[in-house]
């Protein structure tokens, strides 16, 4: 199978860093448990842009630590033989920088995508399954039939319970959930 794998809050914890820059840069404290939306209306959306900016920068990459059994998950898929396509709405200015991390966490993958539209490029290669966060992008994913999965969080609570999103708290379980799927026998 083709897997897509989205990075920021799917193959680390992406709120503490952001939450940690709102913070320091504006004084807003944006805890995770209450981000129940997509939007984030603490804080404006240049606010917003200078934050994404600031944690994808190469120092900030560098210090994301993955979630608990999420490399040795994706290693053993590409083990099995399947296309790992790793993708994130990161400028293409953050490039370098996401594959030596990739690198130096371990992840082995067969394509770095840092773009703003992932389902278009999800579709021009083929994807089957997209791991990601976003519920915009895991319903868009759903209306290209591609099959949807992901780690839950407040914000995708909702679609999850709702949608037919394969689903788990964590990176064990998903990779559990997920078996069926990556046999061919969904």
């Amino acid at each position: 199978m083709r897997i897509a794998i989205d990075i920021d809050s799917t193959l680390h914890h992406y709120w503490d860093q952001f939450s940690e820059v709102a913070r320091r840069r504006f004084g807003v404290v944006l805890p995770y448990e209450g981000q129940v939306s997509w939007g984030i209306t603490k804080l404006e959306p240049e606010q917003v842009h200078a934050c994404v900016l600031e944690t994808h920068t190469e120092e900030l990459i560098a210090t994301a630590e993955p979630y608990p059994g999420a490399v040795d998950a994706v290693n053993r898929w590409h083990a099995a033989g399947h296309f790992i396509h790793i993708t994130s709405h990161r400028g293409t200015q953050s490039h370098e920088a996401t594959e030596r991390w990739l690198r130096a966490i371990g992840l082995l993958h067969d394509e770095l995508y840092c773009s703003f539209d992932k389902i278009t490029r999800c579709r021009e290669i083929g994807i089957d399954v997209l791991i990601d966060d976003s519920p915009v992008n895991l319903q868009d994913a759903l209306e290209h039939d591609i099959a949807g999965a992901t780690i839950v969080h407040p914000w995708n609570r909702e679609l999850c319970a709702g949608a037919p999103i394969i689903s788990a708290a964590d990176w064990p379980g998903l990779e559990l959930a997920l078996a069926p799927l990556l046999a061919g026998e969904r």
